[in-house]
């Protein structure tokens, strides 16, 4: 409801959101020396989380606040198990964003995510994405870290903790094949960009109502940076660029978290869409203009997004509703129509033969190759492509240094063109320095190896 108001007092295109949340843990909570003494379901220290309290909801259901120095405050996670959940058994991980407003609790409490995966052999594992119910994180490590909300390393939190926290924590399949990622709104925006920025982590990803594009298409960077000034500041009470910078001064850096210009990252993911016109549907019972405006914005930045995808031959599944407005009851329902497609996605073996991954990154890793630029510029765009046994093509300024996966015999000697490089490490992997000049310059560098 705040966010509602929110649109209507700053006549922007402010929205895009979860339409506010309820319940952290609040008075659930207990001490962690109380924690959940089920066996087999311990939450304990692991991979910069600390836990700080935990809650066993039900046999299912578990509510764990836990603190990173990412973020600097305490912050909550919701956790389904699958029912029941067997010894001896690992299950994939689904991870499920709440939208502007909303608290890791949402999607349980608003979403019916407990009856809509009862059946489903999976984990589902719902973060907060924001402090206390505000405006939200935009999923990015923020900009301005020096803001009275703390750091504010949200895709560290994220992708870097809470993943591996899971799989130390719980019985999952620990590989891009047992990891799926959805969200609502806002958290679409984030679904799609953790995808797209770690296509080696998430096999599958889905957006309800969601704002993918939030560059490429000039009206939908219009709309974004409109919605995201007015979020920080009517919501989360800071400056209005601490998420992603000024655009005049971080535009590469709003690019190179735009799920729409990061689509050659997604060829290898499942990707699942729905949208609305902002019409009322089945589930409305009379006028509302901040569910129907928000909407049509987020049905903007979804078709923009799929256009994208389509004029670049990736495939997607594309539900265009037309009749809904940005409201519980439809993202619930497309909780339910995407479960399915999930496990598909989850049994099939989407990994691609040869690597290209795209980033303005200065360091990444991806399908274990790792890049290194040494340049002028902090982020600038470098893309790898047809990375294999046989070598790579690398496009960028600078100096890099290229670390392929573990492709050749240990120890064995090779001969590369393009670049240079030593014997093959004990790891099976070949570190190649490949020189690309002061201008954006594309080399292949070959790689003959026994």
């Amino acid at each position: 409801m705040r966010l509602r108001c929110l649109l209507a007092s700053l006549l922007v295109l402010a929205g895009l959101g979860g339409l506010g949340g309820s319940g952290g843990l609040g008075g659930l909570a207990v001490p962690a020396a109380q924690a959940d003494s089920r066996p087999g379901v311990t939450f304990r220290d692991a991979a910069g989380i600390e836990v700080v309290r935990t809650t066993r909801l039900s046999d299912r259901e578990h509510a764990v606040q836990v603190r990173s120095p990412a973020l600097g405050r305490p912050v909550d996670i919701r956790v389904l198990l699958p029912q029941p959940y067997q010894a001896g058994r690992r299950y994939p991980v689904l991870y499920l964003f709440h939208g502007t407003s909303g608290r890791a609790s949402d999607w349980v409490e608003q979403g019916g995510a407990r009856r809509a995966t009862a059946n489903v052999p999976v984990i589902t594992v719902m973060p907060d994405a924001g402090f206390d119910g505000n405006g939200g994180s935009w999923f990015t490590d923020w900009v301005d870290t020096t803001t009275a909300l703390g750091p504010s390393r949200w895709e560290t939190f994220h992708v870097e903790q809470v993943v591996p926290w899971i799989d130390r924590n719980l019985r999952t399949v620990a590989t891009r094949r047992g990891r799926a990622i959805a969200g609502l709104s806002q958290g679409g925006f984030g679904a799609m960009t953790y995808a797209a920025r770690h296509p080696d982590l998430f096999t599958s990803a889905a957006s309800f109502s969601g704002v993918p594009d939030i560059d490429r298409n000039p009206l939908a960077a219009a709309g974004a940076t409109a919605v995201i000034a007015a979020t920080n500041i009517g919501l989360n009470g800071v400056q209005p660029d601490a998420t992603f910078g000024s655009r005049a001064t971080h535009e590469v850096n709003w690019q190179g978290h735009d799920p729409a210009q990061l689509v050659e990252n997604l060829r290898s993911t499942g990707l699942h869409l729905w949208t609305a016109s902002g019409a009322n549907g089945e589930f409305d019972s009379g006028p509302d203009p901040g569910g129907t405006g928000i909407e049509l914005l987020t049905h903007l930045s979804t078709r923009s997004f799929h256009d994208t995808l389509e004029r670049a031959g990736i495939a997607s599944s594309y539900h265009d509703q037309v009749f809904g407005t940005h409201t519980w009851p439809y993202w619930a329902r497309d909780l339910r129509e995407y479960l399915p497609a999930m496990l598909r996605d989850l049994s099939r073996d989407r990994t691609p033969a040869r690597v290209s991954y795209t980033s303005v990154d200065r360091r990444w890793s991806q399908w274990g190759w790792s890049v290194a630029l040494d340049r002028r510029a902090g982020q600038e765009w470098s893309a790898l492509t047809a990375a294999d046994r046989a070598g790579f093509t690398l496009r960028g300024t600078g100096t890099a240094t290229v670390t392929t996966a573990r492709l050749y015999r240990p120890g064995s000697p090779v001969r590369v063109t393009g670049g240079s490089a030593g014997q093959v490490g004990r790891d099976g992997r070949l570190t190649v320095t490949v020189p690309l000049g002061l201008l954006p310059t594309t080399v292949r560098v070959a790689v003959t190896a026994p």
